[in-house]
Order: structure tokens, then C-alpha cells, then sequence
């Protein structure tokens, strides 16, 4: 069992930046990837992120490629999702997950989720 916090939305402005963490509890948070999804106000959950559960590798959806930067700590048993250059189109609940398997872009792969933290990108 894994439960997960999320942590470190807010309200930015268009080109601006936010770090989000997720803290794990849990022995085995070092064994599973971990992703970050997020969803808009009447869209559904999309992929954003994944890393692996050594950290080596990590996995973007185009839209935020070259912007946002999985990391993970497991002595701490936190993930990390840096993001900069944010635009309005970024502003959703965005949620982490951890799960094992693949696809890595599919809710489905994912057993375990946090509440969401919200992030407002105004323009």
C-alpha cells in the first residue's frame, strides 16, 4: 500500500515556474515508477510525466517536453515535477501515481494516486 501527497501548486504567471513534490508513504516506494497526470476543468486525466524506479528513466508528454523535469528522491521517498516556462494551457489538478507496468501514459497502469494539488497559470 502506497499513499501519496502531493504539494506545491499555486497561482504563477504565464512563464513562471513551480516545483510540485509528492511524498510517498510506504517501504516500497522505491520499487515502482512514479507519474504525474494532470486534468482540466472538463477534460479527462492526462499523462504528463514518469520515472522510473531507479530514476533513469524518464518519460514527457510533448506538451510539456523541454519544460518540465521528473526527479525522484527515495532516501525521502519523494517525486519531483519541476516546471518552467509555464503557460496558461499548463493550469489543471495535477495529480501523482505510482504503479508498475506499461503503458506509461494509461491511468489504468497506475494503482496508487494522491488528491491532486491545484496549479493556476494566469496570462
Amino acid at each position: 500500500q502506497v499513499q501519496l501527497v502531493e504539494s506545491g501548486g499555486g497561482l504563477v504567471q504565464a512563464g513562471g515556474s513551480l516545483r510540485l513534490s509528492c511524498a510517498a508513504s510506504g517501504r516500497t516506494f522505491s520499487t515502482y515508477a512514479m507519474g504525474w497526470f494532470r486534468q482540466a476543468p472538463g477534460k479527462e486525466r492526462e499523462f504528463v510525466s514518469r520515472i522510473s524506479w531507479s530514476g533513469g528513466n524518464t518519460y514527457y508528454a510533448d506538451s510539456v517536453k523541454g519544460r518540465f523535469t521528473i526527479s525522484r528522491d527515495n532516501a525521502k521517498n519523494t517525486v519531483y515535477l519541476q516546471m518552467n516556462s509555464l503557460k496558461p494551457e499548463d493550469t489543471a489538478v495535477y495529480y501523482c501515481a505510482a504503479g508498475t507496468g506499461w503503458p506509461v501514459s494509461a491511468t489504468t497502469t497506475y494503482a496508487y494516486w494522491g488528491q491532486g494539488t491545484q496549479v493556476t497559470v494566469s496570462s
